[in-house]
């Protein structure tokens, strides 16, 4: 499908190499009107506030529902979710604010992550003829979205899938640094202008530019090379906030699917910074407020200076999955002519203090109950009950059911050429501490419950030192814990803040790690068919394309040789397994390969 820029709402003007959107709003009495003297004036000053509504990574959650468990969605906290919650929020905002006195955006990865969005892009696609319209387009359109920046999991299913949902969606999807790879000029509109009428018959100009992850380059590498590049967002926000400044933009909001703080966790494969949101704030001139996305952390206000003009810039980002409403209330005042900010403050809001908007659940209530019929299929059977709740810190089958599957697939593509003969080991994390299969029947939402992301399967080849590396920065997983004493396991665990996705267990090698020991000196014993790993040795590693391709910046992997890849998810392979062996039974498959130890002593 051809990498155009679309024209979204009804006028648009051309800037430089991207696209400008502008589009009114139907006027409508402001709230929170204010008057003070200007200086030197006896008339009053003219002032006009109004508030930008923010969602981030909805990850394609409509519904207060968890598809893996099939039941409410609930965590610790008593947390809701979707975008029927959101709506409820938004409604209440528009009521006491006035409606035309709000925008609502969006910060990016909104097409995947529950089986919802799975089943139209894969099982009901939205890209056939005559397919369905995306359930995210449809609650978006309904409830009324202003923008949306692209987020790295837009591009999960494919440029064509992204596409199409863009065309179903009645608001631009933003992405000033995703550039077509021939032209370098943007493949989706950079910005949109929203005309803000005031009581005075003086319209606001207010810019929302996307800027979208530098990741994509190499998370989705499969989908984008050759044809999507994705520089830094420091350098495209410098390129274009002057821009939007010069065109009359009032007001200067990013909406920005990178988190705040800098960090990246693809280290150094690529020259641009993950979480660069903060850094935006702070080099940029002439930004008034940055929507946060992609980071997964809650941030009602947070205030960054910028180095060049000493103003603040107000960042927020709301927790993920639509469980928050970010707003931005903006109060501004009439100065030489035109609109100046003077004011900006932001918060959040709960989802959970609100029903769902009967409105969206009855407009999506048949797709809804068809992914529901859908992940109860009965797959197959289990001889025993399986749990993720203890697998990140001991040796669970549930983990090893998954490197099995791994393992056996990687073998039989490989079996009859070249690399046949090289041992195959497998890696696995547990991304769900709530996942489980149940002794007997086995579903579809059991099995894809053990793999919520649509990572797919690549075999690696790497040598016994690689490993061993491998092993030592996965183990950093783990707070350091001096010997003697009891272990407290909800301490254990996240050092650094390393999610559970980013520590992994690799099975076909048997190895101890010592937690009383620094990170870097923990793995001990380390053995493959019982003698000593030799660390010129030679193996396949059946590893997710999100870790070959550099996701947690994990040593050796992505500069490793690919001797085959698949491009159908992890999860569809478990389940196929499960179908294919028709009974679920340890026998098969459970090992026990690695331990927790102190000074050389088992913790459990």
């Amino acid at each position: 499908m051809p990498l155009n820029r679309r024209t979204f709402l009804g006028s648009s003007a051309a800037a430089g190499a991207g696209v400008a959107l502008a589009a009114g709003v139907t006027p409508a009495e402001a709230t929170g009107l204010g008057h003070g003297q200007g200086p030197g004036h006896g008339r009053p000053r003219k002032r006009y506030s109004f508030t930008v509504m923010g969602t981030t990574d909805l990850h394609g959650n409509v519904f207060n529902w968890d598809y893996f468990t099939d039941k409410e969605f609930d965590d610790a906290a008593h947390n809701d979710v979707g975008l029927a919650k959101i709506s409820t929020l938004v409604d209440k905002i528009r009521k006491e604010k006035g409606r035309q006195n709000t925008l609502l955006i969006d910060a990016g990865d909104t097409i995947q992550g529950t089986q919802l969005s799975y089943y139209y892009a894969k099982i009901d696609p939205i890209t056939a003829k005559r397919g369905p319209v995306h359930p995210m387009a449809q609650a978006m359109n309904a409830i009324g979205y202003d923008a949306a920046a692209l987020g790295n999991h837009e591009f999960n299913y494919g440029i064509p899938v992204l596409r199409k949902f863009e065309e179903q969606c009645h608001f631009p999807l933003l992405g000033a640094n995703a550039l077509d790879a021939k032209t370098l000029k943007p493949a989706f509109a950079p910005y949109v202008i929203k005309k803000v009428r005031t009581p005075f018959g003086r319209d606001v100009k207010v810019a929302v530019l996307g800027l979208t992850n530098p990741g994509i380059a190499i998370w989705d590498k499969a989908n984008v090379q050759g044809k999507m590049t994705f520089p830094g967002l420091e350098e495209q926000a410098a390129k274009w906030v002057p821009k939007l400044r010069s065109m009359g933009a009032d007001v200067v909001i990013i909406s920005a699917h990178s988190g705040s703080d800098g960090s990246s966790s693809y280290g150094d494969q690529l020259p641009h910074v993950e979480n660069a949101a903060s850094l935006v704030a702070e080099q940029v001139p002439g930004i008034d407020a940055i929507l946060v996305g992609h980071a997964h952390v809650e941030i009602p206000e947070r205030r960054v200076v910028n180095k060049k003009t000493g103003q603040d810039v107000v960042l927020s980002e709301p927790l993920k999955w639509g469980q928050r409403l970010t707003l931005f209330d903006f109060d501004l005042v009439w100065e030489r002519g035109r609109w100046t900010v003077e004011k900006v403050a932001s918060k959040v809001l709960n989802s959970n203090t609100v029903a769902e908007d009967k409105k969206i659940t009855k407009l999506l209530g048949d797709e809804h109950r068809k992914v529901v019929a859908y992940v109860n299929q009965v797959i197959g059977t289990s001889t025993v009950a399986m749990s993720t709740v203890e697998a990140p810190w001991k040796d669970e089958l549930i983990i090893d059911l998954i490197n099995h599957v791994q393992t056996e697939t990687v073998k039989a593509a490989l079996a009859g050429g070249e690399w046949a003969a090289l041992p195959v080991l497998s890696q696995a994390s547990c991304f769900s501490r709530t996942a489980g299969i149940p002794a007997g029947a086995v579903t579809i939402k059991d099995a894809a419950g053990l793999y919520p992301f649509e990572n797919t399967l690549e075999a690696r080849l790497v040598t016994g030192a690689q490993l061993k590396a491998y092993l030592e920065f996965s183990a950093r997983y783990y707070v350091q814990t001096p010997a003697g004493g009891a272990v407290d396991t909800a301490k254990l665990t996240n050092a650094d803040n390393t999610p559970d996705y980013n520590y992994d267990v690799v099975s076909g090698l048997t190895y101890e790690i010592d937690i009383a020991k620094p990170a870097g000196s923990r793995i001990a014993d380390l053995r493959f068919e019982g003698a000593a790993l030799d660390p010129a040795a030679k193996f396949v590693l059946a590893v997710n394309n999100y870790r070959a391709s550099g996701g947690g910046n994990f040593p050796g992997i992505a500069a490793a040789q690919q001797l085959w890849a698949n491009s159908d998810e992890i999860r569809n392979t478990i389940i196929g397994w499960v179908r294919s062996a028709g009974t679920v039974d340890p026998s098969v498959f459970a090992s026990v390969d690695w331990k927790l130890t102190r000074d050389g002593t088992p913790v459990f």
